[in-house]
């Protein structure tokens, strides 16, 4: 059973920061596209940043891009998000997602491309 792990999270004010962590197993992580999504009440799950684990090449949202650094660690099967500068609109829960499918261009952003799933954790930026 694939399990992924997540820590990080919780209340911070608007220009804050937050760091949130997605440990998974070594199967699930070696060349995985590993990454985050996040979902508001009545709204679809986006995406955020993702990761190839094979190599490192990163992909972000336009919404987040030089605000969030996503990056990973090998010796721990860790995958992390630096989030700086929180905006009020950043306010969701984040889940952590991961896949076999190498993080292409046409898959990355869809939620229903990833196989695993973290718990979720939440993310509030109050202004």
């Amino acid at each position: 059973q694939v399990q992924l792990v997540e820590s990080g999270g919780g209340s911070v004010q608007a220009g804050g920061s937050l760091r949130l962590s997605c440990t998974t197993s070594s199967h699930t992580y070696e060349s995985a596209c590993m990454g985050w999504f996040r979902q508001t009440p009545g709204k679809e799950r986006e995406g955020v940043a993702m990761i190839y684990t094979d190599g490192g090449s990163t992909f972000y949202a336009s919404s987040v891009k030089d605000r969030f650094t996503i990056s990973q660690d090998n010796t721990k099967n860790t995958v992390t998000l630096q989030m700086r500068s929180l905006k009020p609109e950043d306010t969701a829960m984040y889940y952590c997602a991961a896949d076999s499918s190498g993080c292409l261009v046409h898959t990355r952003w869809g939620y229903s491309s990833y196989k695993w799933w973290g718990q979720g954790t939440q993310v509030t930026v109050s202004s």
